[in-house]
Order: C-alpha cells, then structure tokens, then sequence
C-alpha cells in the first residue's frame, strides 16, 4: 500500500511540475550540437559560407543524431563544392554516404550543376 501512495505523490508532483519536467528531460536527449547545426544551415541559406561551415563542423564536434551528422555533412559538400574545393566535396559526400549508404538528394539538389554530378560520382564508387 505504501508504494502505491509514493507513485500517486510521484504522479501528482510530475502533473504539478507540467511542462517543466517534460522540458527537463527533452534537454538530456537533445543532440548537443543542434544548435550549431540549425545556425550553419541559416548562415548557408543567408550565402555565409565561411560562418556556415564553422557552424556545421562544431555542431559534428559537439555531437549529433546520425540524421543531423548527414545533414552536417551534406551541407559541408554543398560549400565545398560552391567554393571549388572538390576533394573535400568528395570527402563530405563520402561522409555523408558512410552515415547512411542509401542517401539520395533531393530533386533541386541532384540538378545542381556544381556538386549533383560530385554526389553521383561519389555514390557510384560505392
């Protein structure tokens, strides 16, 4: 009986707590680095290349899920690739392909004319 009354009172403080202790526990979960990821992707939409890059290498040395490391990665090609640095595209995309062998770009992506045909190479050597 008496552990059943510890579970209600437990019970009862999370219902009391709300939201704070959902939000607790939701902030031992979050990938440490989702916050550098999320501003790399913002500076590479704003064309800061320079700041974006930054961002998304800290964001892989901070630490990431797998989805948001290939996403990292990805974006890191992207830059290379605009920035005429092939090799670290390459290097990028094959990144990115060991995380998840399977990854397709999307359409507007694979179109592009700088680093679409890098991709292809890259996965083709696969």
């Amino acid at each position: 009986m008496k552990a059943t009354w510890n579970l209600f009172f437990v019970a009862i403080a999370l219902f009391a707590l709300g939201g704070c202790a959902l939000d607790s526990v939701k902030g031992v979960f979050q990938n440490k680095g989702q916050p550098e990821l999320s501003a790399g992707i913002s500076s590479y939409e704003d064309g800061k290349y320079g700041e974006a890059s930054r961002s998304l290498q800290s964001a892989l040395d901070s630490g990431l899920g797998s989805a948001d490391q290939l996403t990292a990665h990805k974006y890191l090609a992207f830059i290379h690739c605009a920035s005429g640095r092939e090799k670290q595209c390459r290097d990028e995309f094959g990144k990115a392909l060991d995380i998840n062998p399977t990854l397709e770009l999307e359409p507007g992506e694979a179109g592009h004319p700088m680093w679409g045909p890098v991709f292809r190479s890259v996965k083709a050597r696969r």
